[in-house]
């Protein structure tokens, strides 16, 4: 896990496929500020939940000069499948190898019903116009996450 990924600190540069498969990199959104989040799976109730909140509140963060980037181990296809099952207005990256969310220390071993398995723990960076970390969300739960986020802009 990286230690260097917290408030204050420079957000780590990456570029990974969008689901249109046009490589993306974070340092393109140098200036503007970013809702960076990571969650574990397209199409599955909690992300789903994550990914429409963000969705609903798509025009106030973008009000805030916010854009968002949302995080996954999913292909492309699997990315505009979502995108398109929900009407999500933002950029999905595909993140195959887990390179990204091994740098930013987002993959963990996670248990559930009693099976150990490596994945994405939902989690959330607020990044400021000059690239830095504002606000570091981890182990989102998402009821009300929508609203956190959106009170980070604000500060």
């Amino acid at each position: 896990m990286s230690e260097s990924v917290v408030e204050g600190a420079k957000a780590p540069n990456f570029t990974l496929p969008d689901q249109e498969g046009k490589p993306v990199k974070l340092s393109d959104y140098q200036g503007k500020k970013i809702v960076l989040y990571f969650y574990p799976k397209d199409d599955t109730p909690g992300c789903t939940k994550e990914a429409c909140g963000f969705r609903d509140s798509f025009s106030v963060i973008k009000q805030k000069g916010a854009v968002i980037l949302g995080v996954s181990r999913d292909d492309q296809n699997s990315h505009q499948k979502f995108i398109s099952k929900y009407s999500l207005p933002f950029t999905l990256l595909s993140d195959k190898e887990a390179e990204v969310s091994k740098t930013y220390g987002v993959y963990k071993l996670k248990n559930q019903y009693g099976r150990e398995y490596w994945g994405i723990e939902r989690s959330t960076f607020i990044i400021d116009e000059q690239g830095k970390i504002k606000k570091a969300f981890r182990g989102v739960k998402v009821d009300n996450h929508t609203q956190e986020v959106l009170q980070a802009l604000e500060s």
